[in-house]
């Protein structure tokens, strides 16, 4: 992801109709004119800074601006002091490369591939020192490095010159006499970050502790790194080795890669204020849009920081500020841009576990400038802090051929009140000797460079120096600098790692852990080390890492590991410890399955609730290899079940055996995989291959179940293996006098498992004088079936039908062609009054283009396609005037939004998440607003485009999809209600162009009406 224009295009916007939307945006903006205050913006530089308020203690000035300075996304201090930015200014799209598709996502497949600077297509970007050299407080010496790049998105220094990111690539530019000119043609060092989409490109390269350079790539960009696939999340690459992993998978569109001061990785996104990574880990996804994690037995995932307040996301750019000059209240606090509210904040961080709780300590920064956009945020070596501002009057960015304003751009230095300047030093130039002294340095920004310059001399005279270091036990900041450097500049050895493991400072011990792991492999006696540490270390931060470690670990070194974090039981609550255990687990349970089953062939197993949570995800994950071998591992483990335990064991082996499929190879155009990366076309989506039948053994077990308790998950699970018997006896059970609650279930069942022969006891139950509640789960179970005698049983029945039932059997006669035209029929014969069936239930009837239904529609309901854009504009008109016309009241508009909006719409924290967050959108101006109301169809969020399932028996669904996986597609509908369509059903499943929202909505208000509900929305009432 870039750093931003990222930080809206975070918001990325699915446009449609442009011109429509910006007719209407111009008639409102012109119409509602007085509604209220303008707001100024676009400052010139020196008022802007002017204009800022800042927290008692620290100021702002104007380090730089345009024309030296425009469009910058980043900044970052060189070992010399000296601030590095880079001009973005070839946003959005890459130079000399051509649209062959654009899919739903804005992703884009181009006709080639680019290659490297030089050679490659000659962009605008430009990577800029500058250099404050008379010390008052602007830069006053500019210098390019490098021109002419492509959508670059980080810069780092060292091993004798400067790392850059320009996807597809991570390029080095050797600059070994340091005179700021490239020394040649770049090296390429990886290639495969994905080019799909400017606003999540790969970015944010940034030395960690333990000496690999890190990174991150955004949600919409497909990377394919030396056989490793991800999308979204963070990436490592080791200078020396030349290696590259996968550190951690999800979390959103992120940016904003940063470290604190015991080295926890912390990054900020478009989707909540920061994430914690760990090694391993998985994140939280938006699964709709992006699709599951790769990792499919993952079964779980870890999610955002907890934190108690709000600013205007996204928080783009951010560091933790290690530095010695600001007031006590901000040191170790995470800064980061706000930027829809365009403000900086600052965050308390605060221990949780084995994983950290943020708390707003308030604004760091206030622009009261809508223009400003902070994108990035570094720290200096005088402890100042350095704050790019894209400057761009566009909040969003949703359009990639619109015209960018590129003349502006601000970089801003935040500094204690009383701050005195003095000339940076160049630190290369230092000893060694003199390195591990700035390693005890208050400001930590020198520390990190010495740490980093110690590394690449790897001088074994610094070793003694720095192992003394890691032994101490006064200082754990001192000593983890120790550790780091010691490991660094390889001096790490045996015999002081075994030392470390005794530290009396936890992350001291963790990191030992860690960097011992990182080797892949650890001899017996630290692996019995490690084994006694997870049976006794009394920190849960020491054994987070033990558990991330073990998966690294090969099965007979991991697996003593685990049991005894399994034994112990002391970390289930922990909101990390649990997965990372199960993780290490799962990564063992093909290559050591013997060993894996055997860990929980005992009873203890299911006593001790973290081992117990890990065996049913065991059973899970063996049931849904859909493969003889872990049908028998399943087998294995369920034996091993006591009886209190069983009911836990059927909804494990449940979940997996629904599961079965080919794997993420099934999940296709609607994820992000495979099939988006080429322009060749896409495979089929919801191929899959047959998975092996269940063992007859375990089929006996499942039987077994059955026949102890017919519950509703134990004929499900029956049915799931394979067995008939139960199948028959639910067809027999559907008699009218069996209790109600039973008849639903028995309903609910034959709605997934249903077979033509269950038909004609369904229908007698519709036809019967049940309760509503039965004949509702009547209806739902019919719908998969599509037997003419169904349509017409249920016109037959429709006139006694409650309004609810009526409704719901509109949605099964109208979600085939054959039994829509049947109603429309009775429409046209008088049966049913044409005005007793909603214009929104009519809607997807034009999916089905047949002349002879639209014809009906167009007869009795006239055009129910979206307005033409004249209407619009006369309804926009229209509703401006009755804004003009008085004030509102937000407390009765609180109670129209909760009526009309809230069903779908989250607002300042309320509501349901169906549709977009309303919060950031309502505080912009009233005429964006209007427009989205009038027009819902002309703008829509990426993240909630609606979709068109049409099922092999012609049931059309429609909804934004909620989640995603190889064997399924969930769909959110227009009422909220989710629809699971098993991807071996489905025939066709298309992007609708047409929101869930409903047009016309403002129509059933009153002026006064429409007034109050704007007095709420724009932040009225509570």
């Amino acid at each position: 992801m870039n750093a931003i224009k990222r930080g809206c295009a975070t918001l990325g916007l699915t446009v449609g109709r442009r011109s429509t939307f910006a007719a209407l945006l111009t008639v409102a903006a012109y119409l509602l004119i007085g509604v209220e205050p303008a707001r100024a913006q676009g400052y010139p530089p020196e008022e802007a800074v002017r204009k800022m308020t800042l927290p008692e203690g620290l100021s702002a000035t104007l380090f730089a601006s345009e024309p030296q300075v425009r469009q910058p996304i980043f900044c970052k201090c060189d070992d010399r002091g000296r601030l590095w930015t880079i001009q973005y200014l070839q946003y959005p799209n890459p130079a000399g490369l051509k649209r062959v598709k654009v899919d739903r996502y804005s992703r884009t497949v181009y006709d080639k591939k680019p290659e490297p600077p030089p050679r490659g297509p000659r962009g605008a970007d430009r990577i800029t020192i500058l250099e404050d050299t008379d010390g008052d407080g602007q830069a006053d010496r500019f210098h390019d490095f490098v021109t002419g790049l492509n959508l670059c998105t980080g810069v780092e220094f060292g091993y004798g010159g400067v790392f850059v990111i320009q996807a597809p690539y991570l390029l080095f530019y050797p600059d070994r006499n340091r005179d700021d000119v490239p020394d040649g043609d770049p090296e390429v060092l990886l290639d495969g970050f994905g080019l799909e989409d400017a606003q999540s490109l790969a970015n944010h390269l940034t030395w960690g502790p333990d000496g690999w350079l890190y990174g991150l790539n955004g949600s919409t960009t497909t990377c394919r790194i030396r056989g490793i696939e991800f999308q979204q999340g963070v990436w490592r690459y080791h200078p020396v080795s030349r290696e590259f992993e996968l550190f951690c998978e999800g979390g959103g569109n992120v940016f904003g890669l940063t470290f604190d001061r015991v080295g926890r990785l912390l990054y900020s996104a478009n989707a909540g204020l920061v994430w914690h990574g760990v090694q391993w880990g998985y994140y939280e996804k938006n699964f709709g849009k992006h699709g599951p994690l790769h990792n499919m037995f993952a079964y779980g995932y870890f999610k955002n920081v907890q934190h108690q307040g709000q600013t205007g996301r996204p928080n783009t750019g951010a560091t933790i500020y290690l530095g010695d000059s600001f007031p006590a209240q901000f040191h170790d606090a995470f800064l980061c841009g706000d930027f829809l509210s365009h403000t900086c904040s600052w965050w308390m961080m605060q221990p949780r576990g084995s994983t950290v709780e943020a708390k707003l300590g308030g604004l760091l920064l206030d622009s009261h400038d809508t223009w400003f956009g902070a994108t990035d945020l570094c720290l200096g070596p005088q402890g100042e802090v350095y704050v790019t501002d894209f400057c761009d009057q566009r909040t969003a960015h949703p359009d990639p051929d619109a015209k960018w304003d590129t003349s502006n751009g601000r970089i801003y230095r935040v500094q204690a009140t009383v701050a005195k300047w003095s000339r940076p030093q160049d630190l290369s130039q230092r000893s060694s000797a003199e390195l591990v002294e700035l390693l005890k340095h208050p400001n930590g920004w020198h520390a990190q460079r010495a740490r980093r310059l110690l590394a690449e001399r790897s001088d074994a005279a610094s070793w003694p120096a720095l192992q003394a270091l890691a032994k101490r036990t006064d200082r754990e900041v001192l000593a983890l600098h120790g550790l780091w450097s010691t490991h660094g500049s390889g001096g790490l050895d045996r015999a002081l790692t075994l030392a470390l493991l005794d530290h009396p400072s936890d992350h001291v011990r963790s990191w030992t852990v860690r960097l011992a792991g990182d080797r892949r492999e650890v001899d017996s006696t630290l692996g019995v080390r490690f084994a006694a540490l997870a049976a006794h270390d009394p920190s849960v931060v020491v054994r987070a890492q033990l558990a991330a470690t073990a998966k690294r670990l090969p099965g007979p070194q991991a697996l003593p590991i685990v049991q005894k974090l399994l034994e112990r039981n002391a970390d289930a609550a922990d909101p990390f410890v649990p997965l990372l255990v199960w993780w290490a687990i799962e990564d063992k349970a093909v290559s050591d399955r013997q060993r894996v089953v055997e860990l929980f062939s005992t009873p203890e197993a299911w006593e001790k609730s973290i081992w117990r949570a890990a065996a049913l995800k065991l059973v899970r994950r063996y049931a849904a290899e859909g493969k003889r071998d872990g049908y028998a591992a399943c087998l294995s483990l369920v034996k091993q079940v006591p009886a209190t335990h069983e009911d836990e064991i059927v909804l494990a082996l449940h979940q997996g055996l629904t599961e079965r499929s080919r794997g993420l190879a099934a999940v296709t155009s609607d994820g992000l995989y495979d099939s988006v990366a080429t322009a060749s076309e896409a495979p089929a989506a919801g191929a899959r291959i047959e998975f092996e039948p269940v063992t007859a053994e375990l089929q006996e077990m499942i039987l077994g179940f059955w026949k102890a308790r017919p519950e509703s998950i134990r004929i499900r699970l029956a049915l799931e293996a394979g067995l008939d018997e139960p199948y028959q006896l639910l067809i027999d059970e559907l008699k009218p006098f069996e209790p109600v609650p039973r008849l639903v279930e028995r309903l609910a069942i034959l709605n997934d498992y249903g077979r033509d022969d269950c038909v004609p006891a369904v229908l007698a139950l519709l036809v019967s004088d049940r309760p509503d509640e039965v004949r509702m789960a009547t209806l739902a179970a019919l719908q998969r079936f599509s037997q003419a005698d169904i349509a017409t049983t249920i016109l037959a029945a429709y006139p006694k039908m409650s309004d609810s039932l009526k409704s719901r059997a509109r949605d099964v006669l109208l979600s085939r062609p054959a039994s829509a035209l049947l109603l429309l029929s009775q429409v046209d014969g008088g049966k049913i009054v044409a005005d007793q069936i909603p214009v929104d239930q009519l809607r997807r009837l034009a999916l089905f283009k047949n002349e002879e239904i639209d014809a009906l529609v167009r007869k009795h309901w006239g055009n129910i396609q979206p307005g033409t854009p004249e209407e619009k504009l006369a309804d926009m008109r229209r509703f401006s005037n009755d804004l003009r016309a008085g004030t509102g009241d937000a407390t009765r508009g609180q109670a129209l939004y909760t009526k009309h909006c809230a069903t779908c719409h989250k607002l300042r924290g309320e509501g349901t998440q169906l549709g977009p967050d309303l919060t950031a959108t309502v505080t912009g101006d009233p005429v964006s607003l209007l427009a989205n109301i009038v027009d819902p169809s002309a703008v829509v969020k990426r993240d909630f485009l609606s979709y068109v399932v049409v099922t092999k028996t012609g049931v059309v669904q429609t909804g934004i999809i909620a989640e995603q996986d190889a064997a399924s597609v969930t769909l959110l509908g227009a009422k909220n209600q989710r629809i699971r369509v098993s991807r071996d059903q489905i025939d066709e499943f298309s992007e609708s162009p047409t929101s869930l929202m409903p047009e016309k909505l403002l129509e059933q208000l009153t002026p006064q009406e429409l007034r109050d509900l704007f007095a709420f929305l724009r932040g009225g009432a509570k």
